[in-house]
C-alpha cells in the first residue's frame, strides 16, 4: 500500500474490531481493551483511549472508528475497576502505572508500528498527563482534551473553596460504582441535586445509599493542601520529566481551563528535552467542558459567537497524529504553538507563547462613596488610584447565597442543574450582596488576553468567609456577560497548606486568581467588577465558623467590608494587548 502524502484525514480503510481483549497489568490485573485497526497487514501507529466512562460509550466507539478508518489502530480501554475491567475503582491511584503497562502494550502487539499517541477529554485525559513523566518509550504523542495539572488547585478545590456541585456529582454519586451513576433532573426532590447541594454537615451527603464514595470523604477531610494531594495528582512538580510532543485543548469557560494552560506553559519551559519543549501546542475555544462539541457549535451559553469559532477538533487531533506517528509533513509543526479564541472580535489569535509576548498589565481601580451595592449602587472602574473614599459593605448570609449564573463549573446542565458558560449576570447584579464597579463606556477597544487577578483589601465580622470576583462585560444594550472569575477562602489567603483564620474586623490583602481569558471590550461596552461572598452550587457555602471544613450544620451571617483607598488600592490587573 502506498504512503499517504498529504494527510490521512480524507482517507479510509476498512477496518476489524477486536473487543473485551484482556490486558495485563504489572500485578495481573485484567483490564478489558478494544481494538479497532486497519484490516490491512501493515503495521500501524495506535492511538489509545483509557477512560472511566465506558469503553462501549457511543461517542467512544465514534471516535475509534474514526481513527482506524484513517490508518490508526484505535484502543479504548476501561480504567482499573470500572465496566468490563477487573480490580478496584480508586481514582487517579493507578493511572500511571495502567497507562504506562497498556502503552507498552500497544507498542509492542503484532500490528503496531511501535508509535503510541494518546487521546481523549477530563479524566481520560489525566489518564495521559499523569503518565507521561514516566516516559514510555512507545509514547510518541499526546493530545489531552480539558485535561488538569493539580488536583487540588485545579480540580477539587479552587482558591481553597470545594467545587461543591462538580465533586458531588462525580464523586459522591455518578462514580461510585463500576458504572455510571446517573441522578436525573426528573428524580423526585428529596434525591435530586439541588436538594442535595443544600445538605449539611457537607460530610454527610444525605445520599441514602450504600455506594461507595470513600474518596469524597477524603476530598473534605484534606481541606488544605498536603501530601496526600502532593502524590496523587500534582504533575506540575514533574514537568521536567515530560519528554512526550503534546496538544492541549480546551474552554474559557471550562472547569480545567487552567491546567490545560499550566501544562503548556510548564512543559513548554521546563520539559526533559528541548524536542518535548518545543513541541507544545495549545487550543483554547469560547467553550464550556464539551469543547462546543468538538468544535461544531456557534453558541456557548447565551452568546452566539459566529462561524469562525467552528472548527473541526477531530481533524485538528488527526494532523497531530499524522505528523508524530505517521511521519506526514503537514505543516502543523511550523504553526505558531498557541491559538486562542477571542471573544467580543470573535476571531481566532495566534501567538508564540502564553501569555502573549507583549502583554501588559494594566490596574482598574475600584471606587465609590460606601453604596456600590447591586448596580443600581454608586461603584466605578477606573485607572486611577483611590486617594479617600468610604469603604463598602454588605452581609453574607450563607443560607441564601448568590447563585451559580454561567462560568467554569463542570460538566453538563443536563444532569446537574447549574448553569455554564457566558451568562447574563444582571440576575445576581440586583442583589444587595453583590457590590458592581462598572468604567464609562469605551471610547476604543481594549483585548484582554491572559491571566486575571484581583487584588482585595477586605475584612470580615467572621474568622473565616470567602471573597469572589468576576470579570463582567457590559453591552450597550444592558447585558452584563462573564468572562472570568475567582475566589478565595480566607484561611488560605497566605498559604493552601498552613491555614490561618482571621481576627474579625482586621482588614487583610487577598489576592482571587480569575484564571485566564480573552475578550476585546468593544466601543460603547463597559469594564464591570463584581465582588461579593458567595457562587453557589459551584462553589460551597462558606459558613463563616471557622471551623474545621465539611462538619458545620449551622450557618452563620457575616458582615463584609471592601476598602478601596491609597492604603488599600482595591484593584483588577487586567493583561492588555495593544
Amino acid at each position: 500500500m502506498s504512503r499517504p502524502q498529504l494527510g490521512s484525514n480524507q482517507l479510509y480503510y476498512p477496518i476489524t474490531c477486536d473487543m473485551g481483549v484482556k490486558v495485563p497489568m504489572r500485578d495481573g490485573t485484567l483490564l478489558s481493551t478494544d481494538v479497532y485497526r486497519p484490516q490491512q497487514q501493515n503495521k500501524v501507529p495506535v492511538v489509545l483511549v483509557r477512560t472511566p466512562y465506558n469503553k462501549n460509550d457511543e461517542s467512544e466507539v465514534e471516535a475509534a472508528i474514526y481513527f482506524a478508518t484513517r490508518g490508526y489502530a484505535a484502543v479504548v480501554q476501561d480504567c482499573r475497576g470500572r465496566y468490563d475491567s477487573d480490580g478496584e475503582w480508586e481514582p487517579f491511584v493507578n493511572e500511571p502505572t495502567d497507562s504506562y503497562d497498556t502503552q507498552t502494550w500497544c507498542g509492542t502487539q503484532p500490528w503496531s508500528n511501535g508509535k503510541v499517541g494518546t487521546r481523549g477529554a477530563s479524566y481520560v485525559a489525566l489518564t495521559q498527563i499523569i503518565s507521561a513523566p514516566l516516559r514510555n518509550p512507545y509514547l510518541k504523542a499526546m493530545a489531552p482534551n480539558v485535561g488538569f495539572s493539580n488536583l487540588y488547585h485545579n480540580w477539587v478545590y479552587t482558591g481553597g473553596a470545594f467545587q461543591l456541585a462538580f465533586n458531588l456529582r462525580w464523586g459522591a454519586v455518578q462514580m461510585s460504582a463500576r458504572t455510571d451513576q446517573v441522578r436525573y433532573l426528573w428524580m423526585p426532590r428529596e434525591q435530586h441535586f439541588e436538594q442535595l447541594f443544600q445538605q449539611l454537615p457537607l460530610n454527610n451527603t444525605g445520599l441514602n445509599t450504600d455506594q461507595r464514595y470513600d474518596f469524597y470523604q477524603e476530598w473534605i477531610r484534606q481541606s488544605a493542601y498536603g501530601p496526600y494531594w502532593e502524590s496523587l495528582g500534582n504533575v506540575e512538580k514533574d514537568y521536567s520529566q515530560f519528554d512526550v510532543p503534546s496538544y492541549g485543548f480546551g474552554g474559557w469557560y471550562d472547569v480545567f481551563l487552567q491546567g490545560t494552560l499550566n501544562n503548556f506553559m510548564g512543559v513548554k519551559a521546563h520539559g526533559y528535552s528541548e524536542t518535548a519543549r518545543r513541541a507544545q501546542k495549545v487550543l483554547i475555544g469560547p467553550w464550556t467542558h464539551n469543547t462546543g462539541d468538538h468544535g461544531s457549535e456557534r453558541c456557548t451559553g447565551e452568546m452566539d459567537f459566529g462561524p469562525e469559532v467552528l472548527c473541526d477538533l477531530r481533524a485538528e487531533e488527526c494532523r497531530w497524529y499524522d505528523y508524530w506517528l505517521k511521519g506526514i509533513d503537514n505543516g502543523i509543526a511550523e504553526e505558531p504553538p498557541v491559538r486562542v479564541f477571542v471573544m467580543g472580535t470573535n476571531r481566532w489569535k495566534t501567538a508564540d507563547d502564553w501569555p502573549i509576548p507583549g502583554t501588559r498589565f494594566l490596574s482598574y481601580f475600584l471606587h465609590s462613596a460606601g453604596n456600590a451595592a447591586s448596580n443600581r449602587g454608586d461603584g466605578s472602574l477606573d485607572t486611577t488610584p483611590a486617594r479617600t473614599e468610604p469603604h463598602d459593605s454588605f452581609l453574607y448570609d450563607p443560607a441564601d447565597p448568590v447563585p451559580t449564573i454561567g462560568g467554569s463549573t463542570c460538566c453538563s446542565e443536563d444532569i446537574t442543574p447549574v448553569s455554564m458558560g457566558p451568562r447574563d449576570q444582571r440576575p445576581v447584579q440586583w442583589r444587595a450582596d453583590v457590590l458592581v464597579y462598572t468604567s464609562n463606556p469605551l471610547t476604543s477597544a481594549l483585548e484582554v488576553a491572559g491571566p486575571i487577578k484581583v487584588v482585595l483589601w477586605a475584612a470580615s465580622s467572621a474568622p473565616d468567609t470567602d471573597f469572589t470576583a468576576k470579570l463582567v462585560d457590559v453591552y450597550p444594550d444592558g447585558r452584563a456577560i462573564n468572562i472570568a472569575q475567582g475566589i478565595i477562602r480566607a484561611r488560605y489567603r497566605n498559604s493552601f497548606s498552613e491555614p490561618a483564620l482571621m481576627t474579625p474586623g482586621t482588614i487583610y490583602k487577598f489576592e482571587i486568581d480569575c484564571w485566564s481569558s480573552a475578550n476585546c471590550f468593544l466601543p460603547g461596552h463597559c469594564i464591570r467588577v463584581e465582588i461579593s461572598s458567595s457562587n453557589f452550587p459551584q462553589f460551597d457555602r462558606n459558613p463563616n465558623t471557622g471551623h474545621d471544613f465539611g462538619v458545620d450544620d449551622k450557618l452563620e451571617v457575616a458582615i463584609q467590608k471592601v476598602f478601596h483607598d491609597a492604603e488599600h488600592p482595591t484593584h483588577i490587573v487586567l493583561p492588555v494587548i495593544d
